[in-house]
């Protein structure tokens, strides 16, 4: 079962090596799946930025593409420090293990709070703003029983479910998910949770910038930040079309189990939830239904996912030629693909495949969908 004593494993990076991989995610068309491949590919990520201009010309970019500088990335570290707050790397000891197993894992988060909470096995528990009280104090109790296991509660500190079971799990160990930079929470009705949160020994993460306002496409980032640190998501009320099901849709596409709470058919806000059950989702009436199908999954010895490491060796860096782009280029197309399909319907080598992926993709040129697709964004 979860307990407190959970072993923190990793490496942490150097001071130096912080200030890069901060550098190299902040630069622009520099997405967690692009971070990983430059890093696997140019050894770390100061020649990734030395490389990055020459990468978005040979991509053919209209622009020259902005890199972070060494000024923006101390700036932004010290912004933390003086929050109270720090950055975390995909393979230090203090990111939590689930989210490594997640494709497009943030290689950085910026988290304040307790480490202790953030490594623990999570469940997370979202659903309706606008809940009702039954709702709200059901949520609260599968937050309080899951907590009393030994399990990290993980939400959004939204209105309503969210803060319901945050509040029901301070005592036991909680962890908010931000759609904003650390310093730039939301609501702000909940500020004063927050601050429990923090005296409480929870933490919150994020992996956008601080002193960033969260705007609407930010929430759906959040919610995949909840679905993957988390060994299960129970979704408790949610109207279609709600934020919520997006968290479970990036749940199930992660491979976590996804838990719904029935509700009456005349209220709105269990439409959501009521066609989960009908999709395959665990009908949940009480924590014992959550605990019973997360026991196996809590084993020890389970590995702990894919990390971002700097190489040792230096990889092969001759570019592609002009008529491989082409052809690559020309496979895509604007529907989304199989990376592997582009291999094989080409005949190049995958390692020239993904490199030239990966010049498009820095050149603004390429959009990456879920499962490993990519397409290609056509001019206007």
């Amino acid at each position: 079962m979860p307990h407190d004593g959970t072993k923190r494993q990793g490496m942490a990076l150097s001071e130096r090596q912080k200030i890069a991989w901060l550098r190299l995610i902040r630069s622009d068309n520099i997405g967690p799946v692009t971070f990983r491949e430059l890093i696997n590919h140019y050894g770390s990520a100061e020649k990734a930025l030395d490389a990055l201009p020459e990468l978005s010309r040979r991509g053919g970019a209209a622009r020259n593409v902005r890199i972070a500088t060494q000024a923006e990335a101390e700036q932004e570290i010290e912004a933390a420090e003086r929050f109270g707050a720090r950055f975390v790397g995909i393979g230090e000891p203090d990111y939590p293990p689930a989210l490594r197993h997640v494709d497009g894992a943030p290689p950085l988060i910026a988290m304040k709070g307790s480490g202790a909470a953030a490594i623990r096995p999570s469940i997370g528990i979202v659903g309706s703003r606008n809940a009702s009280i039954n709702g709200a104090k059901f949520a609260a109790m599968l937050a309080h029983e899951c907590g009393r296991a030994g399990y990290t509660i993980a939400s959004g500190l939204a209105r309503g479910i969210d803060a319901a079971a945050h509040r029901a799990s301070l005592a036991t160990g909680t962890v908010a998910m931000l759609a904003g930079g650390l310093d730039r929470p939301y609501p702000q009705e909940n500020f004063g949770l927050l601050q429990q949160i923090y005296e409480q020994g929870g933490a919150t993460i994020s992996e956008m910038p601080f002193g960033w306002e969260p705007r609407a496409r930010d929430f759906p980032r959040r919610n995949r930040l909840i679905a993957g640190v988390s060994l299960g998501v129970v979704i408790v009320e949610a109207a279609e079309r709600s934020g919520s099901l997006i968290t479970a849709r990036l749940a199930g596409e992660a491979g976590r189990l996804v838990f719904a709470v029935p509700g009456s058919p005349l209220d709105p806000r269990c439409q959501g939830t009521n066609r989960l059950i009908k999709e395959g989702a665990m009908l949940t009436t009480g924590a014992a239904d959550i605990l019973d199908a997360l026991r196996p999954l809590v084993e020890p010895g389970l590995p702990l996912g894919r990390k971002v490491e700097e190489p040792s060796r230096d990889a092969d860096m001759s570019p592609p030629a002009d008529n491989q782009r082409e052809i690559v280029a020309a496979a895509i197309g604007p529907s989304p693909v199989e990376t592997d399909d582009v291999i094989r319907h080409t005949g190049l080598s995958a390692a020239t495949v993904h490199m030239v992926l990966l010049e498009l993709d820095i050149a603004g040129r390429l959009n990456r969908h879920a499962g490993g697709q990519v397409s290609l964004i056509m001019a206007e």
